[in-house]
């Protein structure tokens, strides 16, 4: 007979399935009076790797689901060729590429400046239209960071957005206001990064 007793240590809300000996949940985790919500705000944050690759995976969602979507990427150079601007394209997403690059390659920050402001300035233009169902903003944290934007002129637009316009922000460091007005904040930790060792960034794996 197997043993479907909790082992030691508080699993109260869980019992060992008896197919393969591992703890499984008991208990539905769900909470009472679950309701629809018109759009989310998502942010992901965090040292770790996967930030825009989850924001990335729910544009694919997105577009499963038939919805109109677009990116707006701040950091990253329109010049990079990166593989899910290059999807996205072909899938039909309105796809924004605004940045210069890394800061620390860069001759002239005024000029990054200038050319993130602008970006900005188009994302919210694409942001209050509504002609979008999901609206990507990638790396727009730093722009806070970095005191290129006060986070106010950040919030404002994407709490005032239309109802049914859902928004992902991805990078680090996300400023405290930006957490309080989303709804999912997921904060990515690094555990190993091959970078770190050595290894140069992988063509299909980190862009």
């Amino acid at each position: 007979m197997t043993d479907t007793t909790t082992p030691s240590g508080d699993h109260s809300d869980a019992t060992i399935d008896p197919g393969t000996g591992e703890l499984a949940p008991s208990d539905d985790p769900r909470p009472d009076g679950l309701r629809r919500a018109d759009s989310l705000v998502v942010v992901n944050t965090g040292n770790g790797k996967g930030k825009s690759s989850s924001a990335f995976g729910m544009m694919l969602r997105a577009l499963a689901r038939d919805w109109n979507v677009a990116v707006v990427q701040f950091i990253k150079s329109g010049k990079w060729n990166t593989g899910e601007e290059k999807m996205g394209r072909e899938l039909g997403v309105h796809w924004v590429a605004c940045g210069e690059g890394f800061t620390w390659d860069s001759d002239d920050l005024s000029n990054d400046k200038r050319i993130a402001g602008e970006g900005w300035a188009q994302a919210k233009e694409i942001l209050a239209a509504g002609e979008h169902q999901l609206v990507i903003f990638d790396e727009l944290t730093y722009l806070a960071t970095y005191g290129w934007l006060d986070i106010d002129e950040i919030v404002h637009p994407i709490r005032d957005r239309p109802r049914h316009v859902n928004v992902i922000v991805t990078g680090r460091d996300a400023h405290p206001d930006l957490v309080e007005l989303a709804d999912t904040v997921t904060e990515m930790t690094e555990i190993k990064h091959a970078y770190k060792s050595g290894i140069r960034a992988l063509r299909g794996i980190d862009f």
